[in-house]
């Protein structure tokens, strides 16, 4: 009978470590893609914003880095970007935090923004909110983004944070985002 009470004991002690773990992985990256893709959509849709937010594939333009011609260099550079954080929100807005690389890829930024998702994972109204310095430290990238996104999607842009220059490269005096056009430019030549 003590045997069996012991094993009965011990085998709901497992279960209960098994679930808490699980729990605990959980809760530990409320913020990962993979919650809302799988590794395919992934890829697809971190193309999808490496379109807008790269330098133009050779011979593209404003208005033709999203032809198909230029998809495959887009997608060439998936390996240089990487997701760190997602969010989606009960009105359907993806929040996102994204490694990547500057000029030739020496240093990273963080870059966070937010968009709504259209047909074939392609963001629509997509909106750059920050992005850091440039880094060469991948882990001052992620301890700095993670901070200015969780603040993003609480409170739905990071407006009070925007003097912390050692946290935040831009929007600034000098840099703007253009929702239009979807490029960072001057504050004086924003479409209206």
């Amino acid at each position: 009978m003590k045997t069996q009470f012991s094993t009965a004991f011990f085998l709901l002690f497992i279960a209960f470590g098994i679930t808490a773990g699980v729990v605990s992985c959980k809760d530990s990256a409320p913020y990962d893609v993979s919650t809302y893709f799988s590794n395919n959509e992934k890829d697809t849709l971190l193309a999808n914003i490496i379109t807008y937010t790269s330098q133009y594939a050779k011979g593209a333009t404003n208005a033709t880095r999203f032809e198909p011609r230029f998809r495959k260099e887009y997608v060439g550079r998936l390996g240089q970007y990487k997701f760190e954080s997602y969010f989606v929100t009960p009105d359907s807005t993806h929040y996102f935090f994204i490694n990547r690389p500057v000029g030739s890829g020496y240093y990273k930024r963080g870059v966070g923004g937010k968009f709504k998702m259209g047909k074939n994972l392609m963001p629509l109204e997509y909106e750059e909110l920050w992005c850091t310095p440039h880094f060469k430290s991948d882990s001052l990238v992620l301890e700095r983004g993670e901070f200015l996104f969780k603040a993003m999607i609480k409170e739905g842009n990071i407006d009070k944070y925007m003097t912390m220059k050692h946290y935040v490269e831009w929007p600034d005096s000098t840099l703007v985002y253009d929702k239009k056009i979807n490029e960072w430019v001057a504050p004086a030549k924003v479409q209206p």
